[in-house]
């Protein structure tokens, strides 16, 4: 292929893929042409739906020619096999976050796409939002001065109150962590590029907790991993970091704020697209608002910039590299919190380049 829009599949038809395939679907530059999943009459249930034109089990996906670009929304514990399986029949992948359980797994991935000149990307593309990319306008631009430290919380009660099927989000690959935490770590390195050490604690509240809503409410589930952790981040080129991450809290907070020789930055839920983005400058006794420009488009995003790279040669930035390095940061801080010890990272990441302020998703510029 090597022009026009770019062909894509998805796998998995799960709660996320409505997401997918609403802001996909509205791309002009991709053309979604298969729905693939487990359950086959899910995935042509999705396909129906938002009117893709083929629908099946993984491998029928696979074959289809014009397929370009499989985007990979099945759960984390299948992350790397149905990447691989992808690589292997000439696809480019952009998967869910994490972009595997493990790193190792992550850098099979890496390599097995590297070896057969292909992409990989990885969600979250959150950060590509018109809210965090004027926050690092706004950090390039020196409003806060140079940054110092960050702090960053996300904290609630967990999902298990409203999802239906919460179970692999408490297993290995799951938790507040490695669910919530790519949003929060992803979005500091690319504003600051790669941590160089990490230090941690961890808890469990709960064993057992209950599902609150749909077919299964009322079920106990088991509890495999921490649902409370808290690290201490050294970025190698910038501030540090203190972040929280929990499912273990009766208030919800969601919170990144940058403190700068010349002030602090309050940036928008890094799970969101949008802002609102705030400054407040030594001698301020209140907050302002500081102007937000850019894409509100929804997840897709990360698609759209690594299928329009494939047409155009450049690079993309929701990369497997960028997800490689937050895959292995939250490796460590899971290590460091089961060790007690103060742990280094040697992986870098690689520098995002901000989007213009005037980057349209909905823009045809293939052709």
């Amino acid at each position: 292929m090597t022009g026009g829009p770019v062909g894509v599949a998805l796998v998995g038809a799960g709660v996320i893929s409505t997401q997918y395939l609403t802001a996909l679907s509205n791309f002009p530059d991709v053309r979604v042409l298969a729905v693939a999943d487990l359950d086959v009459e899910r995935a042509r249930a999705a396909a129906e739906t938002y009117g893709v034109p083929a629908a099946g089990d993984v491998a029928s996906v696979l074959a289809i020619p014009e397929v370009e670009i499989v985007v990979n929304l099945t759960i984390p514990a299948a992350h790397a096999e149905v990447a691989s399986a992808a690589l292997r029949a000439g696809k480019h992948v952009y998967g869910e976050k994490p972009l595997a359980l493990a790193p190792a797994d992550g850098a099979k991935i890496l390599a097995e796409a590297q070896a057969a000149g292909l992409l990989v990307g990885s969600a979250p593309d959150t950060f590509l939002g018109a809210g965090l990319q004027s926050a690092a306008r706004a950090v390039s631009a020196g409003v806060i001065g140079e940054p110092v430290s960050v702090t960053a919380v996300t904290q609630g009660p967990g999902p298990e109150s409203w999802h239906p099927s919460p179970e692999f989000l408490f297993q290995y690959g799951g938790g507040p962590l490695f669910d919530i935490g790519p949003y929060y770590l992803t979005a500091l390195v690319a504003l600051f590029g790669p941590v160089s050490r990490v230090s941690a604690t961890a808890r469990q509240a709960r064993a057992e907790r209950v599902i609150g809503s749909g077919p299964k409410a009322g079920t106990s589930f088991a509890v495999e991993v921490p649902t409370h952790v808290h690290a201490l981040l050294d970025f190698a080129d910038g501030p540090s970091a203190s972040a929280t991450f929990s499912f273990d809290s009766s208030v919800p907070r969601r919170m990144i704020e940058i403190t700068g020789t010349e002030g602090t930055l309050s940036l928008p839920d890094p799970n969101t697209f949008d802002g609102p983005l705030r400054v407040q400058a030594f001698g301020e006794q209140a907050w302002r608002d500081l102007p937000v420009a850019g894409s509100t488009a929804g997840r897709g995003m990360g698609v759209l910039d690594m299928a329009r790279a494939l047409r155009t040669g450049t690079g993309h930035r929701a990369s497997g590299e960028l997800a490689q390095h937050v895959l292995e940061l939250m490796s460590t801080i899971t290590e460091s919190a089961q060790s007690h010890a103060v742990l280094p990272l040697e992986s870098g990441a690689p520098a995002v380049p901000v989007l213009p302020a005037d980057w349209n998703p909905v823009a045809a510029t293939l052709t």
